[in-house]
């Protein structure tokens, strides 16, 4: 598959049960000279920025679901011909498409959420972000510490026993005190109005030799901490400039295109509730342009902290978001076989077809490009408010 190749089809982005669900979207309108708030009826996408002008809004009523079955709207053009012209790479823009479906939220996210990433933090911290000495120091760390931690509840009696064990072996690590301390890592991972959606290429600072994709799920919660519904995300990871130091953590989450959400918003309602997240496997796949592929996955029912607490330590009386927030859980998965010479691990190479997948929550596809190369983010919150009021909106 290469980019000249790759298009989107209905099969390969809806979720299993197809547009059964409360489905959100935020679409590109260039007659508009600006996004809508749409939903999914059918094959119809439905334009119901008349009563949400902003998905903020749309998650701020008591019931989003139902409101997206509810909504009277316009109902502009179908989702066939909408992923069509969705590929940056071949697309028309004079044509609408799609956008990630989040707009004036907080792009927060949880790190050190899994036993597997925890230790590949360590690694990174360890190396000093360099990948030569990942290998050795793998099997180091992990004949101290073991590689099965998902028993082990963050903050409970046991894991400070096991704290206090490793700093007088010399061995505890800032990441081991988010991953199995009482406090979770919860962090800025983008801008409001700045994710990247279904089809859009996604960014890799051009500094970076040793970087990789973060397959998650992304939980949408409202202005009073109500989680309402749930995307899938990629997390794009900087191995060597976290690694370098934690405090350059910024500089590795925080890049022009550096997170993607989509392609949906399923909100909660009969057929998806925080249960079915608590239990999805979030599935991961690479195609890179020399042919290689790769296969990986996250199961988040071994997280190692419920995505409810998660959110608490997000938003609450210590920090409020008027706008609400989106938030990324975290992943298990952190590739680390060979891609091109042995002891080398994994590292994107531009062009690379990233998608990430869940039953119920569909396919979000991407294509890796540096940073440098990739659109320039220049519609922000400014320039929507401007736009909504425009079309007599707000």
């Amino acid at each position: 598959m290469s980019l000249s190749t790759l298009s989107l089809q209905k099969s390969d982005v809806l979720p299993k049960d197809g547009a059964a669900g409360a489905l959100g979207l935020r679409v590109w309108r260039p007659e508009l000279a600006g996004p809508s708030v749409c939903v999914l009826r059918g094959d119809e996408i439905v334009d119901i920025s008349a009563a949400f002008p902003t998905m903020r809004d749309l998650c701020e009523t008591a019931d989003p679901a139902a409101a997206v079955r509810a909504s009277a709207g316009d109902a502009f053009t179908t989702l066939e011909t909408l992923l069509a012209n969705s590929v940056e790479a071949t697309r028309n823009p004079a044509l609408p498409y799609m956008l990630a479906p989040f707009d004036l939220q907080a792009i927060k996210a949880a790190g050190v959420t899994f036993a597997t990433s925890m230790l590949e933090r360590v690694i990174e911290e360890r190396a000093r972000g360099n990948a030569d000495a990942a290998v050795e120091l793998r099997k180091e760390i992990t004949a101290l510490i073991g590689d099965d931690l998902s028993k082990l509840k963050p903050g409970s009696d046991q894991a400070m026993a096991l704290k206090q064990i490793l700093m007088e072996k010399g061995a505890w690590s800032q990441y081991l005190e988010v991953g199995i301390g009482p406090d979770a890592e919860i962090f800025t991972k983008a801008q409001p109005m700045s994710s990247v959606g279904l089809g859009a290429n996604a960014g890799l600072h051009p500094v970076s030799t040793w970087n990789n994709p973060e397959p998650e799920i992304v939980l949408a919660i409202s202005s009073g901490g109500k989680i309402v519904g749930a995307s899938l995300g990629n997390d794009v990871n900087l191995r060597d400039v976290e690694g370098r130091s934690a405090l350059l953590l910024g500089k590795a989450k925080d890049n022009n295109a550096s997170c993607a959400i989509g392609p949906f918003l399923r909100f909660f309602d009969a057929s998806f509730s925080l249960d079915d997240v608590r239990q999805a496997y979030v599935h991961l796949s690479v195609d890179g342009p020399e042919g290689y592929h790769l296969d990986g996955g996250s199961s988040i029912s071994k997280i190692s902290r419920d995505p409810a607490d998660l959110v608490r330590q997000t938003i609450g009386a210590h920090h409020q978001y008027p706008d609400g927030a989106a938030l990324f859980l975290g992943t298990m998965f952190a590739p680390i076989a060979d891609r091109d010479a042995p002891g080398k691990g994994f590292t994107h190479k531009m062009g690379d077809i990233v998608a990430v997948s869940s039953e119920k929550l569909g396919t979000l596809t991407n294509i890796m490009q540096s940073s440098t190369h990739c659109a320039p983010w220049s519609f922000g919150i400014a320039a929507l408010m401007r736009n909504l009021a425009t079309r007599g909106l707000i």
